[in-house]
């Protein structure tokens, strides 16, 4: 455990091998959280870039997009052929 000493401004430095480990650079931000007297940072991500991350993570398996195209299909075709029970569909002889 290490030990940092708040600065009259209120700032805090992180030292080096936690920012290290964390991947913290410059310019980023942290989340702030206070619980129980105890005042804990977070890395805040982008969401852009949480999306980014996650990208391929479930590579190998069944494409979910295809899967909800075919379902859309093969609702859409089970509506026609209940309007179509009614008579053609508009633009159809």
């Amino acid at each position: 455990m290490q030990t940092v000493t708040v600065s009259k401004k209120g700032w805090v430095v992180i030292p080096a091998d936690i920012r290290k480990y964390l991947k913290i650079k410059p310019g980023d931000k942290l989340q702030v959280i206070v619980y129980g007297g105890h005042v804990s940072f977070a890395p805040v991500m982008d969401p852009m870039e949480a999306i980014e991350k996650g990208m391929g993570f479930i590579k190998g398996g069944p494409s979910l997009t295809k899967a909800l195209e075919e379902d859309r299909r093969e609702e859409r075709e089970r509506e026609e052929r209940k309007i179509r029970q009614w008579g053609p569909l508009p633009g159809e002889k």
